[in-house]
């Protein structure tokens, strides 16, 4: 009975140790850095979320890595020499950002601008990921339009990591509305080297186009752009919770620029329709954000993926 006893206890133990070295080897952990936040995990960087910025006015992230360190977003500032110069404050890594509402352009940095109020939640860890949430303004000629808060959640996965995007729009102000053109959404701006345009990256989507002229301009429930570097496939899915009242357009360029556009039916299909957000009835919005590397051997599966994250928005 002893033996038994002692066999079972050491089994437990063994269970207990491993289960902690893999909490342990998924812990994200958060580094203020002034006006950002450095996110690491297993001591490695995964981005950086800037909240305030003089030159970009709105919070976006940065130097989104691969869990092995392998960039996959545009070096920000871009290199010269290594990187394509375009759009250099417009598209600084991932954002979320549009070129219409209430008449005002919160996307290419001209005087609208989406200010950090403050942080809902504070950076923490849990046992498998990390997460915190914020609170901004969307202010325009010192008018606040409305507000957004947005709750970030870092998971880890086989073959990378998912950020969990979930936001909410309110305002008390009348008249204002989302409009509708192709400068609007989730933005990513991918490393030079896994662009379509002289890198070696490849665009897809869910309903299998390629590339920029078979992505750009239609509804998916998600988008891809990866490629090789290294010897390792790595990249992005952009995508969109099904629970989202529209399906996005996405507004993929060869040279390196993907968007989530839930407001892009005129841009796409000739047909105008803006988006009201009235007092008393938020819009919420979530996607998912896949960094993936497929250096474990195993095949990308977007479509599991996206099957994943929305399994997992749907039980919040």
């Amino acid at each position: 009975m002893r033996g038994r006893f002692r066999q079972t206890a050491v089994a437990l133990l063994c269970v207990m140790t491993a289960a902690g070295a893999m909490a342990a080897e998924h812990r994200v952990a958060f580094e203020s850095q002034g006006d950002s936040l450095l996110i690491r995990m297993n001591d490695q960087p995964l981005a950086t979320y800037v909240y305030r910025d003089r030159e970009i006015l709105r919070p976006y992230f940065k130097d989104l890595c691969v869990p092995g360190g392998i960039q996959v977003t545009r070096h920000f500032p871009p290199r010269e020499g290594v990187d394509p110069l375009d759009h250099a404050t417009m598209h600084p890594g991932l954002w979320l950002a549009f070129g219409d509402l209430g008449g005002a352009d919160f996307w290419r940095n001209k005087g609208p601008r989406i200010e950090h109020e403050r942080f809902v939640e504070e950076p923490q860890t849990s046992r498998n990921g990390g997460s915190f949430a914020v609170a901004t303004r969307y202010v325009a000629d010192e008018r606040v339009l409305c507000r957004e808060t947005t709750r970030y959640r870092f998971l880890p996965r086989p073959n990378g990591w998912l950020l969990l995007w979930d936001t909410t729009f309110e305002t008390t102000e009348q008249g204002v509305s989302f409009g509708d053109q192709e400068e609007m959404g989730l933005g990513i701006r991918m490393a030079s080297a896994l662009c379509v345009k002289g890198g070696q990256g490849t665009i897809t989507n869910s309903l299998g186009g390629r590339n920029e002229a078979g992505t750009w301009g239609r509804q998916a429930a998600w988008c891809d752009y990866s490629g090789v570097v290294e010897g390792r496939r790595i990249g992005v899915t952009l995508m969109s919770a099904s629970a989202n009242d529209r399906l996005p357009w996405f507004h993929t360029r060869d040279y390196g620029l993907m968007v989530a556009n839930s407001f892009g039916k005129n841009a796409n299909l000739g047909a105008a329709g803006r988006l009201p957000l009235e007092p008393g009835k938020p819009l919420r919005l979530r996607f998912g954000v896949f960094i993936h590397d497929t250096a474990s051997g195993a095949p990308l599966n977007a479509a599991a993926e996206y099957e994943h994250f929305d399994q997992l928005v749907a039980r919040k």
